[in-house]
Parts: C-alpha cells; structure tokens; sequence
C-alpha cells in the first residue's frame, strides 16, 4: 500500500505541471483544497481527534508543503527534479520522529536512510544544473512543512483515517486564498477561468481532478491509515520512492533528460528504502547490516519498533 502511494504521488507532480499551465500556483492550492472541502464540511463528520493535530496536520502537509512546492514549480523547478527534492521530507520525518517522539531506530533503519539520502544526492547532483537556488530551497521548505504534518497525522491516530485526511483539505482553503489575493490578485485568478475549453485548460482541468481525487482522496487517504497504525521511522522512507516515479514520468512524458547516473541513484534509494521500512528479506538484511558495520564489531539487534498490528 506505501508503494501505491509512492507511484500515486510520483504522477502527482505531471498533474501539478499542467494544472500550472492554466492557474497561478497560489489559488491552485486554495482551488485543489476548496473542491475537497466544501463536500467534507457538509458530508464528513469530524474526526475524532484532537483540534491541534488536525491544524498541524492541515497547516504542514496541506498549507505549508503545497504554497512552496508550487511557488517553486511555478518559478521553475522541474517536475521531475521536484519530486526528488520533496522527499526530503522523509529523512525530515525520521529525525523528527527520532528526536520529538522518541522513536528509537535500529541500525537497518539507520543505514537504510543513510542509502537512500545518498541515492537521492547522487540523482541531485545530476540534476543541479537544472534548477534555480530559489526553487531548490522552495521545494525544501515544502518538505520540511510535509515533515511537520507527518507528525500531526502520526499523533493524531484517527480511528477513520479517510475523515483525517479530508478534514485536512478544510485548513488551507482560508489562509491559502488570502495569500492567493495578495501575492497574485483578483485580475489574475479570474484570467485563470478563461480558456478552459483549450487543449490546456482540458489538461490543466484533468491534472486538477487527479491531484484532488487520486493525489488526496486515495493517496493521502493510504498514507493516513498506515500512519495511524505503524511508527513513522517505518512508513516515512517509502516515500523517497515517490522521484523514481517523477523522473521517469517527466522524462516520458516532458522530455526531462534521465541519465544513466540518475537510473544507478533511483536503484540506490529503493535499496535504502527496502532495508529502512524493514521490507527486505531478514538474510538480506543482515548482509547489509554487517557490511556497513565497522570491521569486527557486531550491528546492533533492532531496537523494540514494531510495526503496530492492523486494528
């Protein structure tokens, strides 16, 4: 189910590009979360948590990840390249985790996001060249603002996790409109609405109803309920998957070069991520453990995380 979310998020950032192509990025991000919140406060009963985890979790994931991540995209970060440096968010979440909520990690955990931050730095590297500094630190901060959601969600441990994730939508509408009106104004948003019935107001349409059907609704809506039922540190590294899936659909489907470096990287960060959620095989495992452990000594046994049993 983290892998659907991963593939589900890595075609997320096509969708963004054309929805971009039609709208200014701010009001994008009020207009993806206004669709979902107008249904929800009519329709969804409330979640049953508390009222901080659902602001936390509304202003990190839904307010603070998106504002940056399109202003970076809409200024010129590409798709692909963003998609790599959002998942950031993941060694973000771990250390967080680690640090804020206690949550011990083991030496597979350890070295399994060690691997995948290297894979991601070696495909970085690759793609520097193709980025602005602006963008590139945009993008950052929306992986730091997805980190902190992470840990709302985590804290907030819904019984209904799909009522969480819809509920989530209803923070951003407000703060998200009023920076859309300031920053870019009315003349701008209501341009937006002209030319729909264009090849690009079509895609930029159908790029809109997948990041709030598939992107939110069933991406965000898996992500929650395994959140609720597993440690962070366990779940947070499969989304450093999520750029495999961005590279390799910007180069099909907008030309973005995709270099054999870059493929050796991608191979990188699913071997970390492997061994980081505890996924591969324990052999495996092992193996890996005691070649990345100092000569003679011995790695250290997990520590007590466990994935919680489904409730």
């Amino acid at each position: 189910m983290a892998i659907l979310v991963a593939v589900l998020w890595g075609l997320n950032f096509l969708a963004i590009h054309l929805s971009l192509e039609q709208f200014p990025p701010f009001f994008l991000v009020a207009l993806r979360f206004a669709l979902l919140a107008v249904p929800t406060v009519l329709l969804v009963p409330r979640p049953d948590v508390p009222l901080r985890w659902l602001l936390g979790y509304g202003l990190g994931f839904g307010t603070l990840q998106f504002l940056f991540l399109y202003w970076a995209m809409a200024t010129g970060m590409p798709a692909g390249l963003a998609s790599l440096v959002l998942q950031s968010s993941a060694p973000m979440t771990v250390l967080l985790g680690a640090t804020l909520l206690r949550e011990r990690l083991d030496r597979g955990q350890v070295i399994g996001i060690l691997l995948a931050v290297a894979g991601l730095t070696a495909i970085g590297w690759q793609q520097l060249g193709s980025a602005a500094l602006g963008p590139f630190l945009l993008t950052l901060l929306g992986a730091l603002g997805w980190a902190l959601g992470n840990l709302s969600n985590r804290l907030a441990r819904p019984s209904k996790p799909m009522h969480l994730t819809l509920w989530m939508s209803v923070v951003p509408v407000v703060p998200m409109l009023a920076v859309s009106l300031w920053a870019e104004g009315p003349a701008a948003i209501g341009a937006s609405f002209v030319g729909l019935e264009t090849t690009t107001g079509l895609l930029a349409l159908a790029g809109l109803g997948y990041t709030v059907l598939l992107g939110t609704v069933v991406g965000s809506g898996i992500w929650t309920w395994l959140l609720a039922r597993h440690p962070s540190s366990r779940i947070a590294p499969f989304s450093m998957l999520v750029p495999i899936v961005g590279l390799l659909t910007a180069w099909a489907a907008l030309g973005e070069t995709l270099t054999a470096g870059e493929l050796a990287g991608a191979g990188v960060v699913v071997l970390g991520v492997l061994l980081g959620s505890g996924a591969l095989p324990r052999g495996a495992r092992r193996r890996l453990e005691l070649e990345a452990a100092p000569d003679g000594a011995a790695p250290a046994s997990s520590g007590p995380i466990a994935t919680a049993s489904a409730r």
